[in-house]
């Protein structure tokens, strides 16, 4: 069964490197600019719910915490891993990550490996071969 991967950060750039990095690694994603935009379309049950979510912190009308606390509070989203994506780096930007119902936190600006590590880490993905001589 193919895992779905859901993106919302307001950043188009963002966006885009993170769909791309997943697309290289041929894995199913949906993407969204707000969590209004996310939440609706989960509603309307547009696609199955997502295995792992994306989420910015900074987002307009509905912040990612108030995205994250919306699917902790829907029992059809438990299984759905909550990653922050934020340039926010403190460890109370942290706490309150992990208090809302994040189980990771990637801080801005990451690398796509970055990304890739995290999906391979909870959707069970094979990583993909690195060369011996990158760090």
């Amino acid at each position: 069964m193919s895992k779905l991967v859901m993106i919302i950060d307001d950043s188009v750039t963002v966006r885009k490197i993170v769909e791309v990095s997943l697309r290289r690694e041929g894995i199913e994603y949906v993407s969204y600019s707000n969590g209004i935009e996310a939440v609706r379309a989960l509603t309307e049950k547009k696609h199955v719910a997502p295995d792992l979510v994306f989420l910015d912190i900074s987002l307009p009308r509905m912040d990612g915490y108030q995205f994250a606390q919306y699917l902790r509070s829907h029992p059809q989203y438990n299984h759905t891993v909550i990653v922050m994506l934020s340039g926010h780096s403190g460890v109370l930007d942290r706490l309150k990550g992990r208090l809302s119902g994040a189980r990771n936190y990637v801080t801005k600006p990451f690398r796509t490996q970055d990304i890739l590590s995290v999906v391979h880490e909870y959707l069970g993905k094979t990583p993909p071969q690195q060369s011996q001589y990158l760090s």
